[in-house]
């Protein structure tokens, strides 16, 4: 891919979800000391210096019911190592978004599944590692799993990553069905050879999520929320998880059965840019 194709690409890059304009972000950072008596700021803080995020919780601390297998944090996604600013394997939702996912998780179980959620925030630094990776053509280390038809220089353009994300507003996140109780799951092993994430449930990587018809993060077409070639249970169960989460208030992104956006988002035109870690939550 040449330069120019590059950078246009660029231009769209930023983890899964459409992509979308970018209203001017307010994202926390870190506290400027008060200024001296001769009128100029002192010294910046410490790199340990913590920022917070306003009104976001743990999501285990909130539901601990909810299981969770958040990709980023591992070498287990697309770009295969874990993203920057993925501190901690946890999911970090808006008070209301995670109050939400706990009501949807009591009607999952009622129905005898639980959730599993792959991704919550997204750090604006995580993004911003995806427009790193898009200028590295040569780094297709994982196609062969999550984009084994399509081409890297389409997978911006065609919409399967675009910045900036809605999750680094807080409030969407990418989750399955998972059985209740759920089965084991094996542990991730890159020395094994990689399977599309489109082959039938029985050859792709063993995730416990009931069958969704692709894995997560495959970008191809068979991903998109009602594509026809989905069919029998894999297509049941994509509708049964956006029953329970319209219900509850969430919207789904209808080019990926797993992004789900909370309706009423308490942070629609704020991008963040605090790690995933415990501390990060005020």
């Amino acid at each position: 891919m040449g330069g120019v194709a590059v950078l246009a690409l660029v231009a769209l890059l930023g983890g899964c979800s459409r992509p979308e304009p970018r209203p001017a972000p307010t994202v926390p950072g870190p506290t400027v000391p008060a200024p001296t008596a001769a009128g100029s700021a002192s010294a910046s803080p410490a790199p340990s210096a913590v920022v917070r995020l306003p009104g976001f919780v743990v999501l285990s601390d909130v539901d601990p019911r909810i299981q969770s297998d958040i990709r980023y944090a591992t070498a287990h996604n697309f770009v295969g190592r874990p993203i920057t600013a993925y501190r901690e394997p946890l999911c970090l939702l808006t008070r209301p978004a995670a109050e939400a996912l706990r009501r949807v998780q009591d009607a999952a179980l009622a129905g005898g599944h639980s959730l599993k959620v792959y991704d919550c925030y997204r750090p604006q630094p995580a993004v911003d590692d995806f427009v790193a990776w898009a200028k590295r053509p040569g780094e297709q280390q994982t196609k062969a799993e999550f984009y084994p038809d399509v081409a890297k220089s389409r997978l911006f353009a065609d919409g399967y990553i675009g910045a900036p994300t809605a999750h680094s507003r807080g409030s969407t996140l990418d989750l399955t069905l998972v059985d209740e109780p759920a089965a084991s799951q094996p542990p991730y092993d890159p020395g094994r050879p990689l399977v599309a994430c489109t082959a039938p449930r029985g050859q792709r990587f063993a995730d416990n999520s009931i069958d969704m018809g692709t894995g997560f993060d495959c970008f191809d077409a068979r991903s998109h929320t009602a594509d026809p070639r989905i069919t029998g249970t894999a297509r049941d169960n994509r509708r049964l998880l956006q029953r329970l989460m319209t219900d509850a208030g969430f919207v789904n992104y209808d080019g990926e059965w797993w992004h789900y956006r909370y309706r009423d988002e308490p942070y629609p035109d704020t991008y963040f840019a605090a790690p995933v870690a415990r501390s990060s939550v005020g």
